[in-house]
């Protein structure tokens, strides 16, 4: 009984000291992982630059490719173009 409840004390400490060296190494690496990827993402043509939910089946989506913006009404397992504008004149 004793050797059974040291057993499950000591994996409960192994358990805690990964996710403890787990969020020591987020914390010193992670940031600089995520703003290589983000730099990387800003050359993308593609962009959401708003969201907007309608009610828990609908959302609009801001989305802007290329020189131009589409509001888009998704939900309902329908995607339904909105409207569409230059993104020169939407801003």
């Amino acid at each position: 009984m004793l050797g059974e409840i040291v057993r499950v004390v000591a994996a409960l400490a192994v358990t805690l000291g990964l996710i403890g060296l787990a969020v020591v190494a987020y914390r010193r690496y992670g940031p600089e992982t995520l703003s290589r990827l983000q730099s990387s993402r800003a050359d993308r043509r593609l962009k959401v630059i708003e969201t907007l939910v309608l009610d828990p089946a609908r959302r609009l989506v801001l989305v802007r490719f290329d020189a131009e913006e589409r509001l888009i009404l998704l939900g309902e397992g329908q995607v339904i173009p909105a409207a569409s504008t230059p993104a020169e004149t939407a801003r």
